[in-house]
C-alpha cells in the first residue's frame, strides 16, 4: 500500500502564502501521477493541480492558475503545492492523491489519498 501524509496547512490572511507538502511511502510505480484536490464544506471534491512523474507536464484548475504551483521531488518522494495570493475562496481541506495512469483531473484515477490538511484563509 502507498500512504500519503499532507502537511503545511493552517490559518493565513488573504494575500498570504502557504506551501503544502505530501510525503509518500511505498512503491514509486504507484505514484506516477500526483495531484491535489480540495473540498469545502457542503461542496464536492474538486481538482486543483496535477504533475507527471518526470515533471514534464502540469495542469491546474482555472481558479488557481497563476497563483498556485505544483512540484515534486522524486528523490524525497514528496509533492508540493505552493499557494500564493490566497483568497477566502481557497478555504478548504486539501488532499494529496497518487495514481498510476489515467485522466489526472478525475478522482477515479487515483488509488491512494492522504488524510487532508485544512487551509483557512481569512478576510
Amino acid at each position: 500500500q502507498v500512504q500519503l501524509a499532507e502537511s503545511g496547512g493552517g490559518l493565513v490572511q488573504a494575500g498570504g502564502s502557504l506551501r503544502l507538502s505530501c510525503a509518500a511511502s511505498g512503491r514509486t510505480s504507484s505514484t506516477k501521477t500526483m495531484g491535489w484536490f480540495r473540498q469545502a464544506p457542503g461542496k464536492e471534491r474538486e481538482f486543483v493541480a496535477t504533475i507527471s512523474w518526470s515533471s514534464d507536464w502540469t495542469d491546474y484548475s482555472d481558479p488557481v492558475k497563476g497563483r498556485f504551483a505544483i512540484s515534486r521531488d522524486n528523490a524525497k518522494n514528496t509533492v508540493y503545492l505552493q499557494m500564493n495570493s490566497l483568497k477566502a475562496e481557497d478555504t478548504a481541506v486539501y488532499y494529496c492523491a497518487a495514481g498510476r495512469a489515467g485522466a489526472p483531473w478525475s478522482t477515479y484515477t487515483y488509488d491512494y489519498w492522504g488524510q487532508g490538511t485544512q487551509v483557512t484563509v481569512s478576510s
